[in-house]
């Protein structure tokens, strides 16, 4: 099952929840493990578009702000 399958299952039974006749104590528990449970699936959902967003697609990760350069940038006269 996909994660986005499985946030849209969850919202599903978070919305039948008040009216399945279940215990208030054990309601509050129920909706509060969802509540845990779709903060992790989205983290892990937003770190996953992350990751594909700086993927070079050669195994290599990397998103471009630090560029090693060969070039002197400065001379000596410059520096002192």
């Amino acid at each position: 099952m996909s994660k986005e399958t499985l946030v849209f299952c969850i919202g599903i039974i978070l919305t039948l929840l008040p009216f399945l006749g279940i215990p208030e104590d054990w309601k509050q528990f129920a909706i509060a493990g969802a509540g845990g449970f779709l903060i992790l699936i989205g983290y892990m959902l937003r770190r996953a578009l992350y990751f594909a967003r700086i993927d070079h697609g050669n195994g290599e990760r990397g998103d471009g702000s630090f560029m090693e350069t060969t070039k002197q940038l400065f001379t000596e006269r410059e520096l002192q």
